[in-house]
């Protein structure tokens, strides 16, 4: 049984299985790698079931991913629970996603407050609007590069009817690629979307980093804008996220709904928390305008900038 040591923290990770017939099981195992030291994290399978052989462990990019088989009898999965033990520890979450013999998909999120799933014969529509959810506002909330994109803007506009509308400019433009791509309609190689999310936090810091003297550029007059065409780029990195957990046939709608509304509940959730540390902190900063402004500027578009060049550098 494989287990992951320095999960990353908070990080999904995938637990994939496929009945196969005759009571044989594939198992697919991808938890990153980098993180929180000393963590184990691993998948727990029915007493019932026993391997058959030892899993086949490889590297992708920031992860390990192992392959093995396991027999659990006749009877199958349904019925009996998967679990992941050391969850609360490593403070990650799982996705797990079961392919029964006749076909039909049933998914759950593991999290350390429910460490394991029974699998049902049938999904529910609740539990497949709970699993997408969860699924968003893990991704949204675990996703730096998309959150400081939103704390840019944040910092950007002070006028709160201008950052109400640019925010949700943001949101449509996301929403629209993420739709698009999860249906099918379009297809961008993860390694460009990367590296252009990364750009678009290097422009938003160098537009945090201008005089605030100086007459206001064209995206400074008009973020909305800037803010709606760089989500459409965003909405292609959620889609990667959806992508491996795939869509449920029947309940494709209600999925994609529900992961995106998962999204706008994280992405909340940090606007909310952001405006009220800006509030408590405000004061105590109110006589160093340039230096509350420029600093997170430049700290903002540094590490952007290593972004682009490590995401290029990973690119095939």
């Amino acid at each position: 049984m494989p287990r992951t040591v320095a999960a990353h923290a908070l990080a999904p990770s995938l637990f994939q299985v496929r009945e196969t017939g005759s009571g044989r099981v594939e198992v697919l195992w991808r938890t990153p790698v980098a993180g929180v030291p000393d963590a184990e994290l691993r998948p727990v399978f029915p007493p019932d079931c026993r391997p058959l052989g030892q899993p086949v462990v490889r590297r992708a990019e920031a992860a390990l991913v192992a392959r093995w088989e396991i027999d659990c009898g006749p009877p199958g999965l349904v019925g009996k629970t998967l679990a992941a033990e050391g969850i609360a520890e490593s403070r990650a979450s799982v996705l797990v996603l079961v392919t029964l013999r006749d076909g039909r998909s049933v998914r759950a999120v593991l999290t350390a407050e429910r460490p394991s799933f029974l699998v049902p014969e049938r999904e529910s529509r609740i539990e497949v609007a709970r699993s997408y959810s969860l699924l968003g506002i893990e991704h949204i909330l675990t996703g730096p590069d998309h959150l400081l994109f939103v704390l840019g803007l944040l910092l950007l506009i002070a006028e709160w009817r201008l950052l109400l509308w640019t925010l949700t400019s943001f949101t449509l433009g996301h929403s629209v690629t993420l739709s698009l791509a999860a249906l099918g309609f379009v297809h961008v190689p993860p390694g460009p979307v990367e590296v252009g999310i990364a750009a678009s936090i290097v422009v938003l810091g160098v537009e945090l980093a201008r005089d605030p003297a100086a007459s206001p550029s064209r995206l400074q007059r008009r973020p909305w804008g800037m803010a709606a065409t760089f989500g459409l780029l965003h909405g292609l990195g959620f889609a990667g996220a959806l992508a491996a957990a795939g869509l449920p046939d029947g309940e494709i709608p209600l999925a994609l709904f529900s992961f995106n509304l998962g999204i706008e509940i994280g992405q909340l959730t940090f606007v909310v928390a952001a405006i009220a540390l800006g509030i408590a902190v405000g004061p105590l900063l109110a006589a160093r305008g340039a230096i509350r402004r420029r600093v997170p500027a430049y700290v903002i578009g540094s590490l952007a900038a290593f972004w682009v060049f490590e995401r290029l550098a990973a690119m095939p």
